[in-house]
């Protein structure tokens, strides 16, 4: 080659060389503008959150000549000056994400966080799909609402998706095959955020095949149907959490030999079973919560296995067996939480190995003996609960000031001796940081107390403590939330400050009533000599939710306050006058309203039909004067009618004879009024609340009107059996008609017959003619009958028989004649049940009085003497027959459920917080 044409070949490559250069060059400055101008449209679709001005908002540093690439929260590929992530968490954005937003022009992106922001419940657009290289997504906390399109499970790029929430969203999962895609697509996902999201669904089996798994959150999610167990076996699992889904159900597997799982959180679910002994293969496992689940039998010894383990929480189980030793082996542990199970036996006297205790609880057990000393030496402890067992001395006690970190004391409700020396209240106050004192059942020394308690001090239980005067010392206690005095011996007239829960009840207190604080939520007070009128104050608390004042002297009438806050008003056994005040237009929280056993009387206030939560509707024992209430037959919710003694009169129908609306009803007693008139045949067709089975099929006691979180209920009195029957509370499968003692007349309606879940029916005292209904024997669950002082006819049904359940039954003073019914409960019944009915057969009554039957006229007349013996005789055998009747019915049910919620396990809750250390 001549060395003309080599210089041209080295200017050409030269001339490549530069093109390519300069093509290169401007390559980047024409890229460059572009991302730029996509980070400032996108900040421009947005404001600064007012509440963030005082911040300095990651987007504040973005401006138009600066280097994007330097821009606070932006990170670039060194080689190209992509942006590949954007960290804008907690940046005040406020505003629409919308769906053809400049963000999804950044099309490099592998990490995206736009968390704790508020979009303003904005969908998530679709198309973030078209930000296929998304390795990290986390839109959490951020006001998003709506469902969750489909098109992120595409991202296949994905290692961390979160989209969860720490409150109550409004996103959802609405297309039932989304997280089965999300499971077959996402293969390299490491962590799945996705708390209060509404999903609504099972989680599929796929979910056990997701190997990279190691974070998977699902809390409050309404999860349904079985959870997959092979999940917990995922190889390299560090964390699961499926806290507060009730409706999810499941089992723990039995775990290999594991080094990756840290955390279990299971809380509130419905997983049962054992613990698995396998469980000690976890060997890094250090918070294990299982609490609120149906986990039976004993612990398993190899949990001693668990030596990093720092919370063992099964809170609320059905556990059994002796307090397990091998947790002592645990020396890490900080929360030990054995609370409301079924433990027995005693506290190992060994219990301060667990030296580093920050909270012990075991209330709500069995356990008895006497409370080791060394409990109280564990210096580290903040939280001590003991409630609720059988604990018989308080030994040690004195060592209490050796806590000096003590927040939280409950030792009340326990079985302490009789002769156990009183308690000196002057333990406590140098507890600096004590917050919250439970002592109730135990003897205190309340007198001379020398110091004062801090000023954090909000909570003080001393319910039965046999204090006689009130503790002075209470009043210079500046920030007492809930105070508890009841069932004590307290008398004088009072004046307290509490701006959270005050419980009186069951004392000697006398004179005036001082509402202490405008903003107290519940107020306990019933049982003592208040006197004179209701305080004009109640008007003034904003808060008041609880306002119980039943079983005292007050006069005068309701004031002309509306309580909007109410969700429970319990006035009954006073002395009240006047109108029931119509108060009640923005009434709509309260759940239970009892007036019962007062002087109130004219008509019921209009502004009731706004009680659109009402349950219990209590006016009994007055002198209201007015027609059947049918305009409340719009609310959705009452379960519960009691207008029994009064004057209300009329029919108990409309003028056409329907019967509409109550479609809740389970408890109407309208007995002993003016009622007149007819029932219609198909009187009963519409009550729904009692002719078909509602609820679900939980064994756990539900209550009507309960106020749950304080262990507070709604209680009524009803005739059932024939005894008056005080139902502290009302169990939501009980039912009951009460029409006695009115003027009704004609037939018995057939349609009775339609309410298949009627426990209790009461028809006596009117003037009803004609047969038994034939559909009677249709009422498979009956137990009580009265059909007594009326002017029925024909035979008694034989079909009524073969009601098992049946067992009381009162058809005296009618004109029955006939043959009584062969079947068992019939014939256990005692003979005065069918007097007064001279055309009964008297063959048929000898299997139940015996040879002592009723004089008719072709029996000679005993003498009186011997009659008043008999009458006697009966009158005791048939108290005894109701209340031998009573006890395997309704009656052991609601003792059961008693026995069962007796413990105060979501009052304490509510009012003191669960220490949530793990």
């Amino acid at each position: 080659m001549t060395s003309s044409n080599s210089s041209m070949m080295s200017i050409f490559l030269r001339t490549i060389v530069l093109l390519y250069s300069i093509s290169r060059i401007l390559s980047t400055f024409a890229s460059s503008p572009d991302q730029s101008d996509i980070l400032l449209e996108f900040k421009n679709e947005f404001k600064i959150h007012k509440s963030c001005e005082f911040l300095d908002p990651k987007t504040k540093s973005w401006a138009n000549k600066s280097d994007y690439c330097n821009w606070q929260g932006v990170t670039c590929e060194t080689k190209s000056d992509k942006v590949i992530g954007l960290e804008l968490s907690c940046s005040c954005l406020h505003g629409r994400l919308k769906p053809n937003s400049s963000l999804f022009r950044l099309q490099h992106l592998r990490s995206l966080n736009l968390a704790y922001n508020s979009f303003l419940d904005s969908t998530i657009p679709a198309k973030f799909n078209k930000l296929m290289g998304l390795e990290r997504l986390n839109l959490s906390e951020s006001s998003f609402s709506g469902q969750i399109p489909t098109e992120i499970v595409q991202l296949t790029n994905l290692v961390s998706l979160d989209l969860s929430s720490y409150r109550p969203s409004n996103l959802s999962i609405e297309e039932p095959s989304f997280l089965r895609l999300l499971a077959l697509n996402l293969r390299n996902l490491r962590e799945l955020h996705m708390s209060y999201v509404n999903i609504s669904s099972e989680i599929p089996k796929e979910f056990s095949n997701m190997s990279s798994l190691r974070w998977l959150t699902l809390e409050n999610c309404n999860l349904l149907g079985i959870f997959p167990s092979n999940v917990f076996l995922i190889p390299n699992l560090h964390l699961i959490n499926l806290n507060d889904n009730p409706k999810l159900r499941g089992q723990l597997p039995d775990f290999h030999v594991n080094k990756s799982l840290q955390r279990i959180s299971i809380d509130m679910t419905s997983f049962s079973g054992i613990i698995p002994s396998s469980l000690g293969n976890l060997s890094h496992l250090s918070f294990l919560r299982l609490s609120y689940n149906n986990f039976i039998g004993e612990i398993p010894s190899s949990i001693g296995n668990l030596k990093q383990l720092i919370c063992f929480d099964v809170f609320s189980n059905k556990l059994s067996g002796n307090f397990p030793s091998a947790l002592l082996n645990l020396t890490q542990l900080r929360t030990l939480d054995l609370s409301y199970n079924q433990f027995s036996g005693s506290l190992p006297p060994n219990i301060s190995q667990l030296s580093r205790l920050d909270s012990f609880s075991v209330g709500g057990n069995s356990f008895v003996g006497v409370i080791p000393a060394s409990l109280f030496k564990i210096s580290s402890l903040t939280r001590i609960d003991l409630d609720i067992n059988q604990f018989s001395d308080l030994l040690g006690i004195e060592n209490i000031s050796l806590l000096p970190n003590l927040e939280y004391l409950f030792l009340d409700d326990n079985n302490y001796s009789v002769n156990v020396i009183p308690v000196d209240l002057n333990l406590f106050p140098p507890l600096k940081h004590l917050t919250g004192l439970s002592l109730s059942g135990i003897p205190l020394s309340t007198t001379n107390i020398t110091s004062d308690f801090s000023s954090d001090f909000e909570t003080l239980y001393l319910s039965g403590c046999k204090i006689t005067e009130f503790p002075e010392f209470i009043r210079n206690i500046p920030n007492l939330h809930n105070l508890d005095l009841s069932n004590n011996k307290m008398k004088g007239t009072l004046s307290v400050a509490s701006n959270g829960s005050l419980n009186l009840s069951s004392n000697a207190f006398q004179g005036p009533l001082f509402i202490p604080s405008s903003s107290i939520q519940f107020l306990f007070a019933s049982k003592n000599n208040f006197t004179g009128e209701l305080p004009s104050s109640i008007c003034g608390s904003t808060s008041l939710y609880i306002l119980d004042l039943s079983n005292n002297n007050f006069s005068g009438s309701i004031p002309w306050c509306f309580m909007t806050s109410l969700g429970d008003l319990k006035l009954h056994n006073n002395s009240l006058n006047g109108t029931l005040p119509d108060i009640f237009i923005n009434a709509t929280k309260l759940l239970s309203l009892d007036v019962s056993h007062n002087l109130l009387e004219g008509k019921l206030p209009a502004s009731l039909i706004n009680c659109s939560s009402l349950q219990v509707l209590n006016l009994e024992s007055n002198k209201f004067k007015d027609t059947f209430p049918f305009q409340l037959s719009s609310l959705p919710n009452l379960q519960v009618l009691v207008l029994r003694s009064n004057n209300f009169y009329g029919k108990l129908h409309h003028s056409d004879g329907v019967w509409s609306g109550f479609p809740q009803l389970k408890i109407i007693d309208v007995s002993h009024n003016d009622f007149l008139g007819t029932l219609p045949s198909d009187y009963f067709l519409n009550w729904t609340g009692i002719s078909s089975k509602t609820g679900d099929n939980s064994t756990e006691p539900d209550y009507i009107g309960a106020f749950l979180p304080h262990q507070y209920y709604a209680s009524i009195v009803l005739m059932a059996k024939g005894v008056s029957m005080e139902m502290e509370r009302i169990l939501k499968t009980y039912t009951a008609v009460d029409l006695s003692g009115n003027q009704l007349h004609g037939q018995i309606p057939e349609s009775i017959g339609l309410l298949k879940e009627l426990l209790i029916l009461n028809l006596s005292s009117n003037a009803f003619t004609g047969h038994i209904p034939s559909s009677l024997p249709n009422l498979t669950v009956l137990e009580s009958l009265d059909l007594s002082q009326n002017k029925l006819s024909g035979e008694i049904p034989p079909e009524l028989g073969k009601l098992s359940s049946l067992e009381w039954i009162n058809v005296s003073h009618n004109e029955l004649v006939g043959s009584v019914p062969q079947g068992t409960q019939f014939q256990r019944q005692n003979c005065s049940s069918y007097e007064g009915n001279p055309g009964l057969l008297v063959s048929s009554l000898k299997d139940v009085c015996g040879s002592r039957v009723e004089p008719t006229s072709q029996q000679s007349e005993q003498p009186e003497s011997l009659q008043e013996e008999e009458e006697e005789e009966g009158e005791c055998l048939s108290w005894m027959a109701a209340g031998i009747g009573f006890a395997p019915g309704v009656v052991f049910g609601i003792t059961i459920g008693y026995i069962v919620t007796s413990y105060k396990i979501e009052w304490f809750i509510k009012i003191f917080g669960r220490t949530r250390t793990c």
